[in-house]
């Protein structure tokens, strides 16, 4: 039987480029692990794990956390994720036998579904399945001096796919300011965590805000079917969506969203756009000369097997995706493969904010906390965060829409404020109260807009906001109890 058809040689740098960013992502998130997981998950987190283990079996939620959970072990998975991931960035799998470099990509893919899948709420977003659907389908790929096999190239170009045909359909369904072009008249200023560039972006001529939502529905709806044409159409359409996340990375903070899907898209590419990528990269001076470009029969047989179990998992993505009733960033089974995606199937057209603040006393001014990404201070200019994720700050972009949001958690940063828990109280960019805590806490709404030119000009405030409600009432420690 010849195998040339299995074979996509052609594919070579695009596989380089895929797998160093793939790389980079997995130790960005796992720079995210050891950074944020134990404040917000930890045993004294706000949504503490060892609470979650205890009514949750492992056919629900698989993970090596299952076995054990500790604090100190959550910071060693972590190290050796990010250790790994920079093994990888840097080119060790590649020198390694199809069957090590399996295993590199594996173990990334199985430690960073053993967090998410016990990560509750902070790992909900549709950018954790996006990574681990990738991150699976890196296992079979093979290292550099192998040919690429093709069903897998095919693979990774069907999931992106679906997150950009998705993402398109949702809008067009989800919300009327998609379809009347209206949707960017409010979205830059009131999507989740804005960035630097997003109020000028707010500013520019309606009429280009129309332009940007016709050529969003272009590249969503239209464009991902060049994805299966020969080439140079298969390239230019994975052109045209790369622009276009850079765009999205410029307009405001969605973590890793437009990173992993800049990653996928380069998989579409052929020589002539990655001509820059050095040949002698993709054959380390490491590896044998003798060694073959076809990887093993076991492996072959392991892509097929791969194949049919996506075709066989793309049912329930696809009846989503045809389906009336679509959602979207929703995973159909425990180890996150064959999910279906999507983002913004409705635009908020007012933004409201959550502000923490404390007193020493209820009589004498409130002081506010800052956090490291969410607006808050109206002179603050909005940071550039992306592709990091701030999980605390995106969590209490979803409270302002609905206090719901915050159940179980909300009221344990409250009390983590009033008993100055640094362990906790580090998610936050500024804590006013150093000698000792607030005597108080409290929560308010505001409406916040961007300011206008002329605003800007006369004060230098990037926000002017409108004070509605008080959400948490002023509260005291001994006012609040918790179990842990």
């Amino acid at each position: 039987m010849s195998w040339e058809w299995f074979w996509a040689p052609e594919y070579g740098p695009a596989r380089f480029v895929f797998q160093h960013l793939l790389a980079a992502t997995y130790a960005l998130a796992f720079v995210n692990v050891l950074a944020q997981f134990r404040p917000l998950l930890g045993e004294h987190g706000l949504t503490p794990v060892p609470r979650f283990l205890r009514d949750v079996p492992f056919r629900k939620a698989p993970s090596l956390f299952q076995f054990h959970y500790s604090d100190r072990f959550l910071l060693v998975v972590g190290w050796c994720g990010l250790l790994l991931s920079l093994a990888a960035f840097l080119g060790v799998a590649d020198v390694l036998p199809v069957w090590g470099s399996m295993a590199v990509w594996f173990v990334l893919w199985a430690v960073y579904l053993s967090i998410v899948n016990i990560g509750q709420l902070w790992y909900a977003f549709g950018w954790e399945s996006l990574l681990l659907e990738t991150g699976f389908l890196a296992i079979f790929l093979g290292p550099a001096h192998t040919s690429p096999p093709g069903p897998v190239i095919w693979l990774l170009c069907w999931l992106l796919f679906r997150v950009e045909f998705g993402a398109g359909l949702i809008k067009i369904r989800g919300d009327p300011a998609w379809r009347d072009l209206t949707a960017l008249h409010y979205h830059h200023e009131t999507q989740p965590m804005p960035g630097p560039l997003s109020r000028r972006f707010h500013r520019a001529p309606r009429a280009l805000h129309k332009v940007e939502v016709l050529a969003n529905h272009f590249t969503q709806l239209i464009v991902p079917f060049g994805l299966f044409l020969p080439q140079p159409v298969a390239s230019t359409a994975a052109a045209i969506m790369i622009v276009t996340q850079v765009w999205l990375l410029l307009s405001g903070n969605f973590a890793w969203l437009n990173l992993i899907t800049i990653t996928l898209a380069c998989t579409a590419l052929d020589t002539t756009l990655l001509r820059w990528v050095p040949m002698d990269a993709l054959t380390p001076p490491a590896v044998l000369p003798e060694q073959d470009a076809a990887s093993p029969l076991w492996h072959r047989a392991a892509v097929l097997a791969l194949t049919a179990l996506v075709i066989v998992l793309s049912y329930w993505p696809v009846r989503n995706m045809l389906g009336r009733g679509q959602v979207m960033n929703r995973s159909f089974n425990k180890i996150h493969l064959g999910n279906t995606y999507g983002a913004f199937g409705s635009i908020t057209r007012t933004r409201y904010e959550v502000v923490l603040e404390g007193t020493g006393d209820r009589d004498s001014g409130w002081r506010e906390y800052e956090f490291r990404g969410k607006p808050g201070g109206v002179s603050r200019r909005p940071p550039q965060i992306a592709p990091y994720h701030l999980r605390l700050d995106w969590l209490m972009w979803f409270v302002a829409i609905s206090p719901s949001y915050g159940r179980g958690w909300l009221e344990r940063l409250v009390i983590a404020m009033l008993r100055d828990d640094r362990r906790i109280l580090r998610l936050l960019r500024h804590v006013p109260f150093r000698e000792e805590p607030p005597r108080y806490v409290r929560a308010r709404l505001f409406e916040y807009r961007f300011s206008t030119g002329e605003e800007y000009r006369e004060s230098g405030v990037w926000w002017v906001r409108t004070p509605l409600t008080e959400l948490i009432p002023p509260v005291a420690a001994e006012d609040v109890r918790t179990d842990g």
